[in-house]
């Protein structure tokens, strides 16, 4: 009966053709040059994602996650890494480095023509990366391995997954250049080199269990990697440890705010946001009211939460007021009053 070891070593050869490690070596080394086609794709998505992130919109975001051109050189790269081609190597970091600086460049230039200073929840949630983000990395960049290895696989899939990872975070690199909001560009750059490592690794991994690498030529750029990954998990964790620690004073601001204050007992909350990168923090709540919420309201219950969570928070009351009409019959009509 073979054992883990033996299965894992007959895997590796079956998977592997004579002529298939060349003709990736070939296909990787025109997918990591920074031709035309290649640069035309990297201005059409990152104007596309910008524009989505300036207007905040998911959907046009998700335009530019198509594209995904920037996905082709790092499979390139991990392949000439791992299997010690020089040439594939450095053709991928070339591509990858003009693809990543054009993108800066133009989403700061965009940015820096319209002009928006308030930057929307798509902006803004690209500049914290935890580990759950480095997670979503690997789990893309093994699919994209094994799509360009496995040609039953549709390789637009892998693209779209990568694109993801990718795009979003260069141009919000460039967003924050172009309102000089270095705490912006500095977690978007986090971000960016989070998920370039974590797919990365993810394609050496994939490239080596199907075999296209032999362990003592793998070994060094392996731990290589690893060991770059690994620096990242310290503000990766970091960033995980207040996100958790964020979510559950959420929920206790909530709780105190529904269970423990007069002003509640007369509303109802129909939904609350908190913007984090403010100080103090800023909780939106949605409410609906028969009456006014008056500004001394609002300062009590800032009050009451400073007291309570050990830390100030600003309130913001979007009020949905319900009046009483009489007439006939009994109705009730609602209007907003925003």
């Amino acid at each position: 009966m073979l054992d883990i070891g033996d299965r894992f070593r007959n895997f590796r050869q079956r998977s592997l053709e004579p002529t298939q490690v060349e003709q990736l070596k070939t296909d990787f080394l025109e997918e990591s040059t920074p031709n035309p086609t290649y640069l035309i794709l990297i201005v059409s998505s990152c104007a596309i994602a910008t524009f989505g992130l300036l207007t905040n919109s998911a959907a046009v975001i998700i335009g530019a996650m198509i594209i995904a051109p920037l996905m082709l050189p790092i499979r390139g790269l991990a392949f000439g890494a791992l299997a010690g081609n020089i040439k594939l190597f450095r053709q991928g970091i070339i591509a990858l480095v003009i693809g990543t600086l054009m993108a800066v460049a133009i989403a700061c230039s965009l940015g820096w023509l319209v002009g928006i200073s308030n930057f929307g929840s798509e902006v803004l949630s690209r500049s914290k990366p935890t580990l759950l983000d480095l997670g979503i990395a690997v789990v893309a960049g093994a699919i994209s391995g094994y799509a360009k290895v496995q040609p039953k696989i549709s390789t637009s899939l892998a693209g779209t997954a990568i694109a993801v990872a990718l795009m979003p975070p260069v141009c919000v690199i460039g967003l924050g250049l172009s309102q000089a909001n270095w705490s912006l560009s500095q977690g978007a750059t986090l971000l960016y080199l989070t998920n370039l490592l974590g797919i990365t690794l993810a394609c050496m991994l994939t490239f080596f269990i199907v075999g296209y690498s032999p362990l003592k030529r793998a070994r060094t750029p392996l731990i290589w990697t690893l060991t770059l990954t690994g620096v990242l998990l310290i503000p990766l964790s970091v960033s995980f440890s207040e996100l958790v620690r964020q979510a559950r004073l959420e929920s206790s601001v909530r709780k105190a705010l529904l269970n423990r204050t007069v002003t509640f007992q007369r509303l109802s909350l129909l939904k609350s946001d908190t913007n984090w990168l403010t100080n103090p923090p800023q909780v939106r709540l949605s409410v609906r009211a028969k009456e006014p919420i008056t500004p001394k309201q609002v300062r009590l219950l800032e009050a009451f939460l400073a007291k309570e969570m050990g830390q100030p928070f600003k309130l913001i009351f979007e009020v949905s007021q319900v009046e009483e009409v009489m007439g006939s019959t009994s109705s009730k009509k609602e209007f907003n009053k925003n």
